[in-house]
Order: C-alpha cells, then sequence, then structure tokens
C-alpha cells in the first residue's frame, strides 16, 4: 500500500522541486561493509550467502522511509514495504530481472527467492514485466567477481525512475575479517547522504 506525501507540508518540498529538474538526479557512494559473521551465520544456516545478505539489506531499507518513497507522476508517494528487483545470473551469462517479496523472517524470504531464482533462469531475456519493473523495488545486483570501488548505473533519463540502486561486490579478506563492498544510488530528491548512511548503518548492525 502507499500513501501521497502532501509536497505543501513536506520537508523535503524544495529539495524535491529543486533535484527533480536536474537531467541526473541520482547521486551515489560506495562503502565497505564487514560480513565476516554474516558469512559464518549463513554457512550455519546453510543459506546461500547473497540471500542472506540481500534479505538483511532489503530489512535495513524498509527501515529507513526514505528508501520507500517514490515520485510517480510528479507526486511523492511513500510505500510501507518495498521489495527487492535482483538481477538473477544464468549459466550462459545474461541475466534476468527477478521480483522477490519482503518477508518479516528470513526462512520465507530464502524460500521466496529461490522459487524466484529458478523461474527467472528457465526463461531467457531480461524477464522485464510489470511484476519486475513495479515501483515499489530495490534494484540490487551482486558483482562478486570484482572488488569495486565505485560504479555507475545505465540509466535512461526518458524513463521516470527514483528506486534505490543497491549494489555488492566481491567478498575479501582484509587482515582477519571479510569485507565486501557496497554501492548504493538514491534519487537526490528523496534522499540525501544521511539517509544512505542510516541505511548502511542499519545493514552492518544486521550483518554483525
Amino acid at each position: 500500500m502507499r500513501h501521497l506525501i502532501d509536497l505543501a507540508t513536506w520537508a523535503r518540498r524544495e529539495h524535491f522541486e529543486f533535484f527533480t529538474q536536474f537531467e541526473e538526479p541520482f547521486f551515489g557512494l560506495v562503502s565497505e561493509i564487514d560480513c565476516t559473521p554474516a558469512r559464518d551465520e549463513a554457512r550455519r544456516l546453510g543459506v546461500p550467502f547473497f540471500l542472506y545478505y540481500l534479505y538483511h539489506a532489503v530489512q535495513a531499507a524498509n527501515a529507513v522511509p526514505e528508501f520507500r518513497h517514490r515520485i510517480e507522476q510528479g507526486q511523492v508517494y511513500a510505500y510501507d514495504r518495498v521489495h527487492a528487483s535482483a538481477t538473477i545470473g544464468r549459466p550462459d551469462h545474461t541475466f534476468g530481472f527477478s521480483f522477490i517479496e519482503q518477508q518479516a523472517n528470513l526462512a520465507d524470504f530464502v524460500a521466496g527467492a529461490q522459487a524466484e531464482i529458478a523461474a527467472v533462469q528457465a526463461v531467457g531475456g531480461l524477464n522485464l514485466t510489470e511484476r519486475t519493473g513495479r515501483p515499489d523495488v530495490l534494484h540490487c545486483s551482486a558483482i562478486p567477481w570484482v572488488k569495486f570501488t565505485g560504479l555507475t548505473h545505465a540509466r535512461s533519463f526518458r524513463h521516470p525512475d527514483s528506486c534505490p540502486k543497491i549494489s555488492f561486490g566481491q567478498v575479501f579478506a582484509a587482515g582477519a575479517s571479510q569485507r565486501m563492498a557496497v554501492a548504493v544510488n538514491v534519487h537526490h530528491a528523496l534522499a540525501d547522504g544521511y539517509h544512505v548512511g542510516q541505511f548502511l548503518d542499519l545493514f552492518q548492525q544486521r550483518l554483525s
């Protein structure tokens, strides 16, 4: 469910009016996350690490109201919850888009995600549908082959888009710990660096 935000009384009204005029209103940053205990816990539970950290990223994003705000036809809406539209790789090295519903507990999330992954891998093409392209999602992708320090996204400026984009890099050793780069891109009319920092702090807390 979504709720219309009254722009006349919204604290971000001027920010919204300013940044929606930009050709590129998104900004992004990359931060490293300590995932040492999270990898151990995923192994203990027998859960793929990708699904383990994706679950916690979705939960962290839902806890930051700005990550649930969307611009639709010039209006701003707050969604009660948002889900993951993650890119799913295939053996032929193509990928397809998915829709993975947010769930309160890890087991339900993993079960739904595994069914969706199997469905996406069973078809070809982008799997871009009304379901995978809905606005109440986070655009998520994993790039486990690359220890990146920066990341950009392909975007069509003609296509209205205000969904946060979260990308996860290669897990690498840093002394006794395991770390992973996380890139977060958000629409500046809806969120600032403070809100990205909130998400990253919550994500780190959950993985710790």
